[in-house]
């Protein structure tokens, strides 16, 4: 476990300690109280984000500690997004996946700043990675819905709109372009590195495996609409797993060595 005993430490234990106080106080009824906390982790979430900005002077996504204190920025906004404009509710999970995905940056991955290397000193480095990230919450939170529908839940807690598997659809189908244009920018990135769009790279592989995932869902959606809504919910959870599988066990294990790996 690395305890981080800088300002930057500091702002992510408070935006964590948030997040988990506004998940504790929605589910038990006290959204008001909840929200507030929620916003007030986001905000903490924001300052930790500006200061590793400020102190690598360069975009933070370069590795993972980066990479899940992004993710950590970006809940609240999805969040918002989902519950005002595609009626979705359920904050009390997004301020969990926040929770749960800043514990990494706080406890497990290292803080030293680190210079870019050649090839990430490209104006499509950040929004490849951004999107992608994007992408992975709103994939997270259809995972949740998923849950709900499996357990035969009605809409989430704290819901006034849809009800879970049409909330996952919706979420997915958000996601999913994301998914589509991080490959994109991905691709284009690589041709302009190192000369290929496609290096069969093991990184590269999964996130197509995690994408084909998803195009397999919307395809029995298809097929089948709302008539299988638990088929349509385990679809939605294996294309999560297999994004887990891409964004931790793809990087950090020596299984899978690749540019992308940051398991040595």
């Amino acid at each position: 476990m690395v305890i981080k005993d800088t300002i930057q430490g500091l702002f992510i234990y408070l935006t964590i300690a948030a997040y988990a106080a506004a998940f504790v106080t929605m589910v038990l009824g006290r959204r008001r109280t909840g929200n507030l906390l929620f916003v007030a982790g986001f905000l903490a979430a924001v300052l930790a984000y500006v200061y590793r900005w400020y102190d690598v002077r360069h975009v933070p996504l370069q590795n993972l500690f980066e990479v899940f204190l992004f993710l950590g920025v970006a809940c609240y906004p999805i969040s918002w997004f989902s519950g005002r404009v595609l009626r979705i509710g359920g904050p009390w999970a997004d301020a969990l996946i926040g929770a749960i995905v800043l514990f990494p940056a706080g406890f497990v991955f290292h803080a030293e700043p680190m210079q870019l290397p050649p090839a990430l000193q490209s104006w499509l480095f950040a929004p490849h990675v951004m999107v992608y990230m994007l992408a992975y919450v709103f994939m997270a939170k259809a995972m949740f819905q998923a849950i709900a529908q499996l357990a035969g839940h009605g809409p989430a807690v704290g819901a006034t709109g849809l009800a879970p598997e049409p909330a996952t659809y919706e979420l997915i189908a958000i996601g999913f372009p994301l998914l589509t244009l991080g490959l994109i920018l991905g691709s284009w990135w690589g041709k302009l590195a190192w000369g290929n769009y496609w290096g069969w790279d093991p990184k590269e592989m999964w996130s197509l495996a995690s994408w084909l995932v998803y195009v397999g869902y919307f395809h029995w959606r298809y097929m089948f609409g709302t008539k299988r809504p638990a088929a349509n919910s385990l679809w939605a959870l294996a294309g999560m797993a297999v994004i887990v599988i891409t964004l931790l066990w793809v990087n950090l294990s020596r299984l899978f060595p690749g540019l992308h790996s940051y398991a040595t």
